[in-house]
Formats: structure tokens, C-alpha cells, sequence
């Protein structure tokens, strides 16, 4: 009879792993018991009497986008916009924002998002990220180019979203930080507000058509989460108010909001924005002067709080913007709702 080595092999393994590796740990279990030393947790784990084990959440494995809500709100040419479904694609959002805000702009980066070469904060586990993604082109980060890794669309483009119902929770709006937005909500008793925050768009991509699609993908959320009014901070690039003079002495006199939306800033943060005169302005140059954000938001309906505040880690000078969905013109809800057929490929 042919002898079986391999069951062989196997049984004398076992019996070397009994005898030298299980044994001895359960002797000294057995010891630290009758001797109330520390134990071990079934796992493995040592523990002092009476503690409980370090329990770690679990990785996320279901979608993170809203039941009901589609991820892809729109589409034109190779972009789209999508919320974001998977841990994965949020981190890709961050890492876009550190390479705007902090090796492109003048933002100074934490020692963890140094590291990570991500831009991260306490709020991104409480928000929904719209993600901007170009189909025609392939992330090349050393993140997304290791080996047997499929190639991935780049992202390009995001947003942060926060509803009031999850700021409520957990931190309350990221807005309040900048400026006193109490009054706003008092003086709109019941309406759903939407904080709009961490925008940013790759340099070649930051055209007219990259800034629709993410309000398209803005007016599907809203539409699908029956906000009332969307508020956030804005932010002009620099941090000097003299230089930015003009644009904010523009949004003061012919963009300032109307009683009852018009949020000031706390008052150890206040920068006055009404540095010229209303017929100093020229409106023209203004407009000029200001990021494509802001001018999108001028378009739609948006209007501007009383005082700007500087943003000494990011570089800019941020202004309180708000918009209620009521004041958007009838024109640019069907430019952005279904009628606008962005699902064209």
C-alpha cells in the first residue's frame, strides 16, 4: 500500500502545532484565570479585568447615496456628475481637493493631510460628495496607478452636501464656524436648508459646462430632498481685503441678501466688504474679478451675508452666500431639471 504523505504531513503538523503553539497559550490562559491576572479575549486580546475590547467599525459595504436617488444625477459628453456610493470614490473626492486647495492654491495642509494627500475633515462622514467624472481620461495618481488595478475615470470635480437633518445630529452646519446663521434659521421656521461646501474643479476643466453639470447634479438633490434654501460659504483667493476691494464691495451694494437671509459674520472674524464707495463699482470689472463659483451663483439667484472673513489655512476670504430655491428663476429650472436631456452621451 502506497503511503499518503500529504495526510501524514498534515497529521504531524497539527501534532507540532498542539504541542508548541496552542498549548502553551492556553496553559497561561488557564493560569492568568485562576490567578484573576489579565485575560485574554477570545480573540486574542489581552485584557485587564473587567475591560471590554477595542471595537473597531466595521468597513462600509452599503451604498452610500439616499435610497430613491439614482447616483448618476446627469450626464453631458464623457462628464458625469454622480454622488459618490463607496468609502473609495469619497477619498478620491479628497484627494482631488488637497491637489486644488493645497498644491495648487495657497491652503496649509495638516500633518495627516500631508500624509494622506488628502483634504479631510470630521464632516465628510456626515455628508453626500457629488463627484464631476471624465470618462475620456484615466486617473493617474500613484494612488489609482498600482498593479492589476483596472484604469478609472478621473475625478475632476466635487461638492460637499450637507442636509440640516444630518448637521442637526452631528456638528451642526460647517457655515456656523464663519458666521452667525441662528437668525436665518429663526427667521425661516420649517424650511429644509442645504449647506453647500468644499468645491473645487480641476484647473483645465473649469468651464461653463463643467459648472452646469455640477448644478444639475445640485437641482436633482435638491429636488429629490425637497430642500427649501441651499446656504454655504464662498471663497475669493487671497487674504487680503484690500486687494479684493472691488468684488466684495460689488457683492455688498448689488448682491447683499435681504432681511431674514442675510447672515453676518461672528464678530471676531468680521472683514467689512464695503471697501468702495456704490459708485466707485464698476460692475463690469467686478464680475471679472470674481471665481467662475461666485458668478454662478450671482446667475441663478444667489445673494450675498454682511461681512467677509478670513480663511488664514486655505488662503481665501470666504462670504456667506445663500439661496432660496424659491428665488431661482423659472429659466434655470428647466435648464437644469430633466427637460435639459444631460443624459445624452
Amino acid at each position: 500500500m502506497v503511503p499518503n504523505f500529504a495526510r501524514d504531513a498534515s497529521t504531524a503538523w497539527l501534532n507540532g502545532w498542539e504541542a508548541h503553539v496552542h498549548a502553551p497559550f492556553a496553559r497561561l490562559k488557564q493560569r492568568t484565570a485562576e490567578a484573576g491576572l489579565p485575560g485574554f479575549h477570545p480573540r486574542g486580546l489581552l485584557l485587564p479585568p473587567g475591560a471590554a475590547p477595542i471595537r473597531f467599525k466595521p468597513r462600509l459595504k452599503k451604498p452610500l447615496a439616499a435610497p430613491g436617488l439614482a447616483p448618476t444625477l446627469g450626464r453631458i459628453g464623457s462628464l458625469e456628475v454622480r454622488l459618490a456610493t463607496t468609502v473609495s470614490e469619497i477619498r478620491r473626492a479628497q484627494r482631488l481637493r488637497y491637489r486644488v486647495f493645497y498644491e495648487e492654491m495657497s491652503a496649509v495642509p495638516s500633518g495627516l493631510a500631508m500624509l494622506s494627500r488628502r483634504d479631510i475633515d470630521d464632516y465628510d462622514a456626515v455628508c453626500d460628495h457629488l463627484l464631476v467624472i471624465d470618462h475620456a481620461a484615466v486617473d493617474t495618481t500613484s494612488f489609482a496607478a498600482k498593479p492589476f488595478r483596472r484604469p478609472r475615470p478621473k475625478v475632476v470635480g466635487t461638492y460637499r452636501l450637507l442636509r440640516q437633518d444630518a448637521a442637526d445630529r452631528h456638528f451642526g452646519f460647517y457655515t456656523a464656524g464663519e458666521y452667525d446663521i441662528a437668525p436665518v434659521m429663526a427667521a425661516n421656521p420649517g424650511a429644509r436648508f442645504l449647506e453647500l461646501g468644499r468645491s473645487c474643479v480641476l484647473k483645465p476643466y473649469r468651464t461653463k459646462r463643467t459648472v452646469e453639470l455640477l448644478w444639475a447634479g445640485i437641482w436633482a438633490y435638491v429636488q429629490h430632498h425637497r430642500i427649501d434654501a441651499m446656504l454655504g460659504c464662498a471663497s475669493l483667493e487671497g487674504t487680503d481685503p484690500e486687494r479684493l476691494a472691488l468684488p466684495l464691495s460689488f457683492l455688498h451694494h448689488h448682491a447683499r441678501a435681504a432681511e431674514g437671509w442675510c447672515a453676518r459674520a461672528l464678530p471676531e472674524r468680521y472683514v467689512a466688504m464695503n471697501r468702495l464707495a456704490r459708485e466707485a463699482v464698476d460692475p463690469k470689472a467686478a464680475l471679472q474679478a470674481l471665481p467662475p463659483l461666485i458668478k454662478g451663483y450671482l446667475r441663478v439667484g444667489a445673494t450675498f451675508g454682511d461681512g467677509a472673513v478670513i480663511d488664514h489655512q486655505f488662503g481665501t476670504t470666504d462670504v456667506f452666500v445663500v439661496l432660496p430655491v424659491s428665488a431661482i428663476a423659472a429659466r434655470y429650472r428647466d435648464h437644469f431639471g430633466p427637460a435639459a436631456n444631460r443624459q445624452a452621451a
